[in-house]
């Protein structure tokens, strides 16, 4: 590091617990994620140990309450974990992201008995969790999803398939949305089905451009049967329970996203200051300084927004709006940021030997899952205006 190169992220922490937890992390993901990424990317390896670890840590259960194994922390401190995580190995950042996703709807709407028999073990017992919500032929329009699930007595049979399913295969435990009723969003339900369930089964993973180290897979369920005690919340909110847990979703997106951009743009502070050219380093270029500013002001931007919307759900208040407009800017921020590194590192930005290649590929998909920017703009218009004329 050169006196003008890359210094952790100078965070606002609200407690002084806080500020020892961002530095466990920092120090694990220097020690144990960071060396290994590239490789374990290139090889498409899932890191399953590192999320071991991360559970046995603490890690993956920060936003939740103690009373059932949680961490405590408010979101305000856990999309920070987030962050660095992400800046540290994508794959690793967004499978912790995912797996609080598909912790929520039991946490927040499963009854006292279920969570006190499950959540102790989802939060903390090494497990690891994904979230089944699309399909092959529903995506952004989540509420005409045609996996259903029937009822007879106290057993409800899943039949269907789930697509783009983050850890499918892997995970040991899937909170999967299916339809119990009619058609449209109100007829959708809530259920957490584990991954040995008979009938569950996983295709091969999706050939990706990038995070290859986390697959992504279709689903398939035949004649997967559960008790109904597995159901979460009533028949019919299945797909409130969803929006709910998307909101908070696209907080950790967003987070991701800037820990990516931060480490692209700490690669471009290093390698332009090691780089001479015409006799002197390439940071000292006006050019290539203002697009380092640049870089920096819209992470900076990106971070004061999520956290904005993080403090918001902190508080209790509404913060869907935010949650939408926090996505959209940050993997935005991530994809100009990315590129822009790419181009700073000239000829060797376009190799695999520097790292801002990936950090490229990455940022694409973070303008796609967790509903697209597309979709985003739709809700914050929606928000705006109202919703649109028919």
């Amino acid at each position: 590091m050169t006196e003008y190169g890359p210094r952790p992220v100078d965070r606002r922490l609200p407690t002084e617990e806080a500020r020892d937890l961002l530095t466990l992390v920092r120090e694990l993901a220097d020690r144990e994620i960071r060396p290994t990424a590239a490789e374990e990317e290139d090889a498409g390896h899932f890191p399953r140990a590192t999320f071991t670890l991360l559970s046995e840590a603490g890690l993956l259960s920060l936003p939740y309450d103690e009373e059932f194994g949680g961490g405590g922390q408010p979101y305000e401190v856990y999309l920070q974990v987030l962050e660095e995580l992400a800046a540290a190995r994508l794959t690793v950042g967004l499978g912790v992201s995912v797996h609080t996703l598909a912790c929520h709807a039991l946490a927040g709407y499963g009854s006292k008995e279920q969570r006190a028999e499950h959540l102790p073990d989802m939060l903390g017992g090494g497990l690891l969790g994904a979230y089944c919500l699309s399909e092959p032929s529903s995506g952004s329009d989540a509420a005409s999803l045609t996996t259903r699930a029937t009822r007879d007595g106290e057993v409800w049979t899943l039949e269907g398939t789930k697509a783009w399913t983050t850890h499918g295969g892997v995970a040991d435990f899937y909170t999967v949305l299916a339809r119990t009723g009619g058609s449209g969003a109100h007829g959708i339900t809530a259920f957490l089905v584990p991954g040995d369930t008979k009938g569950l089964s996983a295709a091969v993973p999706e050939r990706k451009m990038g995070m290859k180290g986390s697959p992504t897979a279709q689903l398939h369920f035949d004649a997967v049967q559960i008790p109904d005690s597995r159901r979460i919340g009533d028949e019919g909110q299945g797909f409130a329970i969803a929006l709910s847990a998307l909101d908070s979703g696209r907080l950790g997106i967003a987070a991701c996203a800037i820990g990516v951009a931060q480490a692209a743009l700490d690669e471009a502070l290093t390698y332009t200051a090691e780089r001479r050219q015409f006799g002197r380093p390439i940071v000292d270029f006006q050019g290539l300084r203002f697009m380092l500013a640049d870089m920096a002001t819209q992470i900076e931007a990106g971070r004061a927004l999520y956290l904005t919307a993080a403090r918001l759900r902190d508080a209790g208040l509404a913060f869907s709006k935010e949650a939408a407009m926090a996505k959209l800017f940050c993997t935005d921020t991530a994809m100009r940021v990315t590129t822009d590194a790419v181009q700073l590192l000239g000829g060797y930005g376009y190799t695999l030997d520097f790292p801002a290649e990936r950090y490229m590929r990455e940022a694409k998909v973070l303008q796609i899952v967790e509903g697209t920017n597309q979709i985003q703009r739709m809700v914050i218009a929606r928000h705006l205006a109202g919703p649109e004329q028919r």
